[in-house]
């Protein structure tokens, strides 16, 4: 994919690339004409380019061959994928790609190339190419790509892990980070908005929980970290780095990376309120008798209701009804309620004309008070998904819309009755 879209670049734009530091070939130690390197891509521009990249290298001199094998290849023109992709079912591919053309395409995308050559046996050497010509064959190549679970990086991870027999496993899976799936992707999404609030709304409580260094190697440049710093035990017993040498091919001309997501929260809670706000002033200027306050109240609180619906059922259905994990135990639910879409179907009847105004009210209500159940329920550990901020956006419009609804839709007959009658009470008493 990358070498046919950059194919006319190499011919005027040639990349060198560092010769490989190895010895001599040996016929007689199988391997020993190989060397692996570990290759790290930047991030980019396009919103799956925003965590990274990896491969591996192998250089074979005995071939004079110098090949990249990624485990990040996905096409959107194959067969069903936006189905795939929205039940979690899409399919990536390994594939190889000459080393001088891989250089040259992230260099035309202004990413970062950095390889890291690794510190193996011949044996293991040869157990890499091995491994990497087997999955290279038509029936082996495909996989059902997960973003955190089984990704382009994880699968690099897992090849370098079984040539090491278990020992970056070892080493990192009970190393905690102290971060999680939704701070990287909060953080590796910061420059994209919309995706990152669409993306913390849809995530669900497992995303949150702290992560090993194991896992967190799902990101390209947190593996290269974490190899970076392991030391293997060899057959002999000797101990040393797995990295033998490491080198930065490309530098980018990109602000490095934060440490940490921005906080939105405050941003968030100013949306929250200048909704609430708006709502709240139309629903006030509707009942001193103001008809364009009136329509504006009930085509904004129709519109945040069915928007409110849909991502609710959405999210319902991801949970159990897809492949994606993460949007499993979501507590946004009491945010996103699906019963909004039956107070978005009723509304503007209510408030036109008054029918289902008992209905009307009562679903606002529900919605308002399950919202506010999303907050209380941040005080009881078992609820510790981090969505206070989606909550300081949300919470408030539903109040202010349960406000107005109460305002502007009138009760029953007998509802009326009732406060006319408590009305009457109040001026006898006086």
């Amino acid at each position: 994919m990358i070498a046919a879209l950059l194919g006319a670049l190499l011919a005027t734009s040639p990349i060198q690339t560092p010769a490989p530091q190895v010895a001599a070939p040996s016929s007689a130690v199988p391997g020993s004409e190989l060397t692996i390197y570990l290759m790290t891509m930047g991030t980019g521009d396009q919103v799956w380019e925003r965590f990274g990249h990896n491969a591996i290298r192998i250089v074979d001199q005995a071939r004079g061959t110098d090949s990249v094998y990624n485990w990040g290849t996905f096409d959107f023109k194959q067969p069903n994928f936006i189905t795939r992709f929205l039940t979690g079912s899409t399919l990536y591919w390994m594939q190889g790609d000459p080393m001088q053309e891989t250089v040259a395409a992230y260099r035309y995308l202004n990413r970062s190339v950095w390889v890291q050559e690794l510190d193996l046996t011949p044996a293991e050497r040869a157990s890499v190419r091995d491994f990497i010509a087997w999955n290279a064959k038509e029936e082996n190549r495909y996989y059902r790509y997960d973003y955190y679970l089984d990704n382009c990086s994880t699968r690099v991870r897992d090849v370098i892990d079984r040539i090491v027999g278990g020992q970056l496993k070892a080493a990192t899976a009970t190393r905690l980070t102290g971060t999680s799936y939704r701070f990287h992707t909060q953080l590796a999404l910061r420059d994209d908005a919309a995706v990152a609030m669409g993306t913390n709304i849809g995530l669900g409580e497992v995303a949150d929980r702290d992560l090993s260094q194991w896992e967190e190697a799902f990101l390209p440049e947190r593996l290269q970290a974490h190899v970076r710093e392991l030391k293997v035990r060899g057959a002999d017993g000797t101990v040393h780095p797995l990295v033998k040498n490491e080198q930065q091919l490309f530098a980018a001309t990109r602000p490095p990376m934060p440490d940490a997501p921005p906080n939105v929260l405050w941003r968030n809670l100013a949306i929250g309120v200048l909704l609430a706000a708006l709502l709240a002033w139309l629903a006030s200027s509707a009942r001193k008798g103001g008809r364009m306050a009136r329509r504006s109240f009930a085509t904004l609180a129709t519109i945040w209701a069915t928007l409110n619906g849909i991502f609710g059922i959405l999210f319902i259905v991801g949970w159990t009804a897809t492949r994606h994990v993460f949007m499993a135990r979501n507590e946004n639910l009491l945010q996103f309620d699906p019963l909004s879409l039956a107070l978005a179907f009723l509304l503007p009847f209510a408030i036109a004309r008054g029918r289902s105004a008992n209905t009307v009210r009562l679903l606002a209500r529900v919605v308002a008070v399950l919202a506010v159940v999303g907050l209380v329920i941040k005080v009881i550990p078992v609820f510790n998904q981090v969505n206070l901020a989606v909550i300081a956006m949300t919470l408030p419009v539903h109040l202010a819309l349960a406000w107005g609804v109460r305002t502007l839709v009138p009760g029953t007959a007998p509802e009326r009755s009732t406060a006319a009658a408590r009305a009457a009470v109040s001026r006898s008493a006086a």
